[in-house]
C-alpha cells in the first residue's frame, strides 16, 4: 500500500527562503524513485549504513503542490520499522533533496518575512523520510555539490541574502517606511503593496466596463434619434472610448438629425406629412426624394393633385 504525501510547496520555509513548486524539474527523478532516510546514502562503507527505504511513485502537481507515493521496500527490515513508525502517526514527514539550478531576487515572488533569494528553478535529486523538520517543509538543497539541509540542526549559507542583492534602505523609503525598517516590515510593505496593486486593477476592469456600457448607450441614443447612422456606430464608440463621454456628447449634439421630406412642410422642419394636400406643396427639390423615400406618401399626393395615379 503506498502512501500519498506532500513532498514540496512554495510557502515560505524556516531559512527565510522558498521553492517554487512550478520550478522543480522531477522528470530525472521518475527513471530513479529513489526514497531515502533522512538524506543519508549508502556509499560511506560503514556497518551502521542505511540502504534506500524504497520508492516514491505517481508524482504530480496539485494547487501548489508536489505530491507523491510512498512505497517501502517490504523485504528489508530497517524500511519496515519506518513504514511501522509511519503507520502508528510517529513518522509523518518527507524532504526532498533539490539542487538548486537558479535561485531569483526578483521582488514580485518574494513573501512576507522572506529575507533569501527564492529558489526558482531546481532538480529533484530523491525523497527522504525524516524524523523531524525545521518546519512543515523541511529540505535538503543543493548547491554545486554542497548541500544545505533544512531538517532541525543542521545549517548551511548556499543561498544568498537578499539584503546583499538589494539596498534595502532605499526601498524602504520608497514604500514610505523610515530607513530603520527592519527586512520583515520592508517585506510586509510589499506584500500590501501587491495586495493592493490586486485591487487597483480588478476595480481598473470594472471601471472600464462601466465606462464601455456608458458609451455605448450614449452611440445608440444618437442612432434611434437618427444622428448617426447604424454603421458609424463603432466610430462613434470609439471617439468615446478614446477622448470621454464629454466630448462624445458635444460632439453629437452638434449633429442636425436627419430628417426625410415628409417631415417638412414648405421646406420649414416640425410639420408631418398629413398637412400635404397635393403635390404641389411639396418643394420642388425635395419630390423625387419623397418619390424614393416615401411612395405611398407620394402617389397619394400625385393623385391630389392631378386625379390620376402616378405612372413609374
Amino acid at each position: 500500500m503506498g502512501y500519498d504525501v506532500v513532498i514540496s510547496n512554495s510557502k515560505l520555509n524556516s531559512y527565510r527562503t522558498r521553492v517554487l513548486t512550478r520550478g522543480i524539474d522531477y522528470r530525472q527523478f521518475e527513471r530513479n524513485p529513489i526514497m531515502l532516510w533522512m538524506h543519508n546514502r549508502p556509499y560511506r562503507g560503514v556497518t551502521d549504513e542505511v540502504l534506500p527505504l524504497g520508492t516514491v511513485q505517481n508524482l504530480r502537481v496539485e494547487d501548489d503542490q508536489l505530491i507523491g507515493t510512498l512505497c517501502f521496500d517490504e523485504n528489508d527490515a530497517f524500511a519496515m520499522r519506518i513504514k511501522s513508525k509511519w503507520d502508528a502517526g510517529i513518522l509523518k514527514m518527507v524532504s526532498p533533496g533539490l539542487d538548486i539550478v537558479e535561485q531569483s531576487d526578483d521582488p514580485s515572488l518574494l513573501l512576507p518575512g522572506q529575507t533569501r533569494m527564492t529558489v526558482s528553478k531546481s532538480i529533484l535529486r530523491e525523497v527522504s523520510v525524516v524524523d523531524m523538520g525545521s518546519n512543515d517543509d523541511a529540505l535538503a538543497l543543493y548547491y554545486d555539490g554542497k548541500r544545505l539541509n533544512l531538517a532541525a540542526g543542521e545549517s548551511g549559507d548556499i543561498l544568498k541574502p537578499i539584503k546583499t542583492l538589494l539596498n534595502m534602505k532605499a526601498i524602504a523609503l520608497k514604500l514610505g517606511l523610515p530607513e530603520t525598517a527592519t527586512e520583515n516590515e520592508i517585506l510586509a510593505a510589499i506584500g500590501s503593496v501587491q495586495a493592493t496593486a490586486g485591487r487597483v486593477t480588478a476595480v481598473e476592469g470594472e471601471m472600464a466596463t462601466l465606462k464601455k456600457s456608458h458609451i455605448v448607450a450614449i452611440v445608440d441614443q444618437a442612432i434611434k434619434a437618427k444622428k448617426i447612422t447604424a454603421d458609424k456606430r463603432e466610430h462613434f464608440v470609439k471617439l468615446g472610448t478614446d477622448s470621454g463621454a464629454e466630448t462624445l456628447n458635444t460632439t453629437l449634439e452638434l449633429i442636425t438629425p436627419a430628417q426625410k421630406p415628409s417631415d417638412f412642410v414648405g421646406g420649414k422642419p416640425g410639420q408631418s406629412a398629413a398637412e400635404y394636400k397635393k403635390l404641389s406643396e411639396v418643394p420642388a427639390e425635395k419630390r423625387i426624394e419623397l418619390r424614393n423615400s416615401e411612395p405611398d406618401t407620394y402617389a397619394a399626393l400625385y393623385k391630389a393633385e392631378y386625379g390620376i395615379d402616378p405612372v413609374y
